[in-house]
């Protein structure tokens, strides 16, 4: 008896160790449940806080900033007038007494962005010799472009250009340039000497920038056969007194208005001797001769006298 008691004795006290036992084990094994739980829980948040960041940087690069299209100041004039109907009856009676009202249109492909017009004309004096004229005028005209600029910065471009080409001219002589005013915006009138196989040439050319429109007159004129050289001087008024009426002309079609000349151009400019006696043949042959080298100096943009020897 005494003996089985000792042994329940002895065996009391492993009973309550075991039962810890059996508590802590539990115990452990619900430390990682608990932790696996939380790194879940965790990863959830984290997951759907990337997930919220990504849908707002894919909506920040659906729409990229737009940016401004270039754009370029639109031309001021439209459009051209006929270069054949820029000077009056009145002005081509005295710059080209004898070509009549109606003048030769060069060629072009777009007569609103280029246009031009020349005259010729032979007073016949006979035994005298005759006094020959040749008269042109071309205009052009720029449209701004988003590529190459505005429609006035490409015709002041050009205006240089005309001015440094008839500065240039093969064979002139005594060149002189001068800036003009009360012409467009800008002008510039060149003269010189050239001395041509048909006889001695005064040539005035007068270029002008009025907008995005550049005009270019050219006038010329010589004695032939015998007929003494035309001033220079009255040349070059009249063909200022041109360019003027013709810059009139292409602001008038636009709409614009701006002083014209107060009269016609200089009645000197094209002075020949009255007396008209009979022509011989051998001078009247030499008379159309000069006439004919001249009268083919249209294109589509005017030529002086020097550009017709280049070519």
């Amino acid at each position: 008896m005494q003996r089985a008691a000792d042994r329940d004795a002895r065996r009391d006290p492993r009973a309550p160790r075991g039962k810890r036992l059996t508590r802590a084990l539990v115990g452990a094994t619900a430390v990682p449940l608990v932790l696996l739980a939380a790194g879940c829980s965790s990863g959830s948040d984290d997951s759907g806080a990337d997930s919220g960041g990504g849908k707002n940087a894919g909506a920040s690069s659906a729409s990229p900033s737009v940016s401004a299209s270039p754009t370029v100041q639109p031309a001021a004039y439209r459009k051209l007038p006929g270069a054949c109907a820029v000077l009056s009856k009145k002005s081509l009676s005295s710059l080209v007494p004898k070509a009549g009202t109606s003048g030769k249109e060069g060629n072009s492909n777009d007569t609103q962005a280029r246009t031009s017009c020349s005259w010729s004309s032979l007073d016949d004096n006979g035994v005298k010799g005759s006094q020959f004229r040749w008269l042109s005028v071309s205009l052009l005209r720029f449209e701004s472009d988003v590529t190459r600029g505005e429609g006035d910065k490409l015709a002041e471009a050009y205006y240089q250009k005309q001015i440094g080409d008839a500065q240039s001219v093969e064979g002139a002589k005594n060149a002189k340039a001068q800036p003009l005013t009360g012409t467009g915006d800008q002008a510039t009138a060149v003269g010189y000497d050239l001395k041509k196989k048909e006889g001695a040439f005064k040539q005035q050319t007068v270029v002008a920038r009025v907008e995005n429109v550049v005009v270019t007159l050219d006038y010329n004129g010589a004695g032939l056969a015998g007929e003494k050289t035309p001033d220079a001087d009255a040349l070059a008024k009249s063909a200022q007194k041109a360019a003027k009426e013709v810059v009139a002309a292409v602001a008038s079609a636009n709409g614009d208005t701006v002083d014209q000349p107060a009269e016609g151009p200089s009645e000197s400019a094209t002075a020949s001797p009255s007396a008209k006696p009979s022509t011989s043949p051998s001078d009247a042959k030499s008379s159309k001769s000069g006439a004919s080298a001249k009268s083919s100096g249209s294109s589509e943009s005017a030529k002086s006298p020097a550009a017709d020897d280049k070519n």
